[in-house]
């Protein structure tokens, strides 16, 4: 394969699950995923991508999608539930979200994970030209900075953490704690979405490794390794321009016609995650209904949880207690024609999240914890027209931009429903306000926003953006 300038690593290639029939590939767009975040950049700039093209076995031949050329690397099933289902996701997601569900610690799990990871380091070593960027990302690849230093120390090796980075008393807890950060520690630049986990690093890299660090460079191993906040964005144009197709018009106003034009929406979308607070959401619906606050002829919630890790015990079991609990809830309150929630576990594409996103009257974006959380700004870059309310979660990442959101602790199921009633009863004109300041807030501080800022710190000679 030939070698780029601009080598992107990640868990898995930005593909559709479903290569057409002539051979072509499409552009894997999920909803607030990182394939979304970096479409906008990639799309037209030369660049290969190393990753899992979802196959089990020996990878397949790709061809490239416009000017990204696609660099397979291949898992066995046994791998893909060690490294993937095993260490990443059940060890490092759980405990990167405050342990919201219990890590499982597994020592079979990390000798795969380890072994995976030299995998992708080895690939992007293959890829990558003399004096190449590399930019890896997020907590599957963890160990592969480092790795690829050790291979290519010629190439400027970028890594950003999309999760949150857990407290230092967190993790202390993993019993290969020093490799996972010194892993992490042998990119030149490591990015987080928020300051706190820049400082949270520099805490375990003091304890660990007996280093000197600052919440903005780390001295280790004769280098400096610098770290910062680079908040991740969307495409605000795409969803803008979107957002104005006939298409999604007419399918906004259909979706508010088969609802009922009267009724308020509220919707959320979501993986199928623990971590995104949907049990949490629809406690207090249910006891907003139970208590007269709202009522099932004016208001209808809209529940878009797209499939999510299923062959992950928690996950499936998440997905039980999920439909247990809208059955019951539709059960008790809902009238013939008119339940009180509509549930949607399926895929959406971009166009019919578009329509949604302009249909509700309030979004409700209550992760437990969530490293950013871009369908928040993707409901605020739709909504063309200033209106609609979003209450979102103190504990995402989105939070600390998008202050003028109706902001919960969504542990908080009692004041979670006085904020929901908040943004229900919110005038025209408070709405507006806050709407037309995050909307311009997001102008600014879009998807090229953050790509730029983060590989001009990376390598200001970098010629992507000059």
């Amino acid at each position: 394969m030939r070698q780029s300038s601009l080598v992107v690593v990640a868990n898995r290639l930005p593909l559709d699950d479903n290569v057409a029939p002539d051979g072509a590939c499409e552009w894997r767009r999920s909803p607030g995923g990182l394939a979304g975040a970096l479409h906008a950049i990639l799309e037209q700039t030369p660049a290969t991508w190393v990753g899992w093209d979802g196959s089990i076995g020996e990878a397949r031949r790709l061809p490239d999608i416009g000017t990204l050329r696609l660099r397979p690397v291949a898992l066995t099933d046994d791998e893909l539930r060690g490294y993937y289902e095993g260490f990443a996701n059940s060890t490092l997601w759980p405990l990167y979200h405050d342990a919201v569900e219990q890590p499982v610690f597994d020592r079979g799990w990390w000798e795969t994970y380890r072994s995976v990871n030299r995998r992708f380091a080895e690939a992007a070593a293959e890829v990558a030209e003399p004096g190449a960027t590399v930019w890896i990302q997020d907590y599957h690849l963890q160990l592969v900075p480092q790795l690829l230093r050790e291979l290519r120390p010629d190439v400027m090796i970028g890594f950003f953490l999309h999760v949150p980075f857990p407290p230092p008393e967190l993790f202390m807890q993993l019993p290969r704690r020093v490799e996972l950060l010194r892993g992490m520690l042998g990119a030149d630049l490591v990015g987080f979405q928020r300051p706190q986990a820049a400082h949270n690093v520099a805490q375990l890299a003091a304890k660990l490794l007996d280093v000197h660090g600052a919440d903005d460079a780390i001295h280790l191993d004769g280098r400096i390794v610098r770290t910062g906040a680079f908040p991740v964005s969307i495409d605000v144009a795409e969803m803008r321009s979107l957002s104005a197709r006939p298409y999604v018009l007419n399918q906004a106003r259909q979706v508010r016609h088969d609802l009922g034009s009267h009724k308020r929406m509220l919707l959320s979308v979501d993986r199928l995650d623990y971590t995104k607070g949907i049990e949490h959401r629809l406690t207090a619906y249910s006891e907003l209904l139970r208590d007269g606050k709202v009522k099932v002829r004016d208001t209808v919630m809209v529940q878009v949880a797209v499939p999510s890790r299923e062959r992950v015990e928690n996950y499936r079991g998440l997905r039980d207690r999920i439909e247990r609990e809208v059955g019951r809830i539709n059960g008790e309150y809902g009238r013939v024609g008119e339940p009180a929630i509509h549930y949607l576990n399926q895929p959406f594409d971009r166009a019919d999240l578009a329509a949604l996103y302009q249909a509700a009257d309030v979004m409700v974006v209550t992760p437990l914890r969530d490293g950013m959380n871009l369908v928040a700004k993707e409901f605020v870059a739709a909504r063309r027209d200033n209106s609609g309310a979003l209450v979102l979660s103190e504990f995402a990442g989105a939070a600390a931009e998008l202050g003028d959101a109706f902001l919960v602790n969504p542990h908080d199921v009692d004041g979670l429903k006085e904020t929901l009633l908040q943004a229900l009863a919110a005038t025209p004109r408070d709405l507006a306000t806050r709407m037309k300041s995050m909307r311009g807030y997001l102008t600014t501080h879009d998807i090229h926003a953050w790509a730029r800022a983060y590989l001009t710190e990376l390598e200001p000679a970098h010629s992507l953006f000059r």
